[in-house]
């Protein structure tokens, strides 16, 4: 570490003297801060970095820049001992007492999760709190596997323990998918550091977030025509049943189910139903286009119609008794048994149904399908929809129709 005090000749005072700066040089990256202090050009010495006059004023001048040095050797003693990497900006913010406060990794995402549960349900949603959460418990147990400290400061983050940490995620069982979630929680906090300035380089560099592709699970018209028509004496499964089934011909995401009132019901000049509602999810999250335009069928209609007299919608004001999303899937699994379908059915499959076998497979445009399921693009959409063998023979009976022509 270099230190070094120079004035600018360039730039003198209303008093005809010259601002005094401090510059500090490590490795080729320097910082450099005026200290407040100012004097006459004619007294300063630039080779040896103090006055040389002899007055009061000039043997205090270089007795505070003596002082200043000093501390600045100590910080830097102070950083090594830390295990922290020294940085010019960080030494002088130590030494003129504007970095009082040590910002350390697991310290500030702990600081983060609590100013997010403060607008939980508002700008955060729980689930997103609990991924933070988690991603913190993570890095809980490899900090100190890999530093051999308990937390450690922003310039101590490197690439080489992003990819330790990446590593220890795989080893405990996490699919990659699940991995991309925990590291873009865990970047959101580097970004800030870096926006902030307490690193000066990002660990993510090099890092490639790639999600793999994923098939959803959806039912074809024959399964659901199974489901629709299976008998169920338990009155449980019956419910869980039609709520599945009106799920599958709406769209809607088993929230938005649940929270589905009279209010979102709007009849078009034909006499025809709509359901005409702001997506929960979406909603939470400030988006513009989270409004479902589903025009219903007469499926859905018969469901709505069988329980509009039901004491828990007329006590809550929803449209359907729809018990808790924990209860859905585990009785969406006793269902599938009784129907002899070998898939893992949970309320969200019905949302890919309609958006495979109840919409595209007949010929619905990937447009429209995109603005009944409240999609901001027709790229989340394709998400949801998956080729049907149907349709690839159909398109194929086409071509063979072509060719012998």
């Amino acid at each position: 570490m270099k230190i070094l005090f120079f004035v600018l000749k360039t730039k003198l005072l209303k008093n005809g003297e010259a601002p005094i700066l401090m510059r500090i040089t490590i490795n080729g990256q320097y910082e450099e801060i005026r200290i407040q202090r100012s004097v006459p050009l004619k007294l300063w010495n630039a080779a040896k970095g103090c006055s040389k006059g002899k007055d009061r004023a000039s043997n205090e001048l270089n007795s505070y820049l003596s002082e200043l040095a000093t501390r600045a050797l100590e910080k830097y003693k102070e950083l090594i001992l830390e295990q922290a990497i020294s940085t010019p900006s960080l030494i002088l913010k130590r030494v003129f007492g504007k970095d009082t406060e040590m910002r350390t990794l697991l310290g500030t995402i702990r600081q983060e999760i609590k100013e997010m549960e403060k607008v939980v349900n508002i700008d955060y949603a729980p689930v997103t709190i609990n991924r933070y959460k988690n991603v913190l418990k993570k890095l809980e147990n490899s900090i100190p596997t890999f530093y051999d400290k308990e937390d450690i400061t922003f310039h101590e983050l490197t690439p080489e323990f992003i990819k330790a940490f990446d590593l220890h995620l795989k080893t405990i069982g996490l699919c990659r998918n699940t991995i991309v979630r925990y590291m873009k929680c865990f970047k959101k906090i580097t970004n800030m550091a870096l926006a902030k300035g307490w690193m000066k380089k990002d660990a993510f560099y090099g890092y490639k977030m790639e999600q793999d592709e994923t098939a959803p699970v959806f039912l074809t018209y024959d399964e659901l025509q199974t489901i629709m028509n299976k008998e169920f004496t338990i009155p449980r499964l019956a419910l869980v049943r039609d709520i599945f089934i009106f799920a599958c011909f709406t769209g809607l995401a088993f929230v938005d189910v649940s929270t589905l009132k009279k209010e979102d019901m709007v009849q078009d000049n034909n006499g025809d139903w709509w359901i005409r509602k702001g997506r929960i999810k979406l909603m939470h999250r400030r988006k513009a286009s989270s409004i479902c335009n589903i025009p219903l069928l007469p499926v859905p209609l018969a469901i709505l119609k069988k329980y509009e007299n039901n004491p828990v919608c007329i006590k809550k004001g929803y449209c359907l008794p729809v018990p808790c999303n924990q209860k859905m899937n585990s009785y969406l699994k006793e269902i599938a048994d009784f129907c002899g379908i070998k898939k893992n059915i949970t309320t969200h499959t019905a949302r890919h149904t309609f958006g495979t076998t109840i919409t595209l497979a007949n010929n619905v445009p990937l447009q429209d399908v995109s603005v009944m399921l409240g999609h901001a693009s027709t790229r989340m959409t394709q998400h949801y929809a998956r080729v049907m063998n149907a349709s690839l023979k159909k398109s194929m009976i086409h071509v063979k129709e072509q060719l012998t022509q």
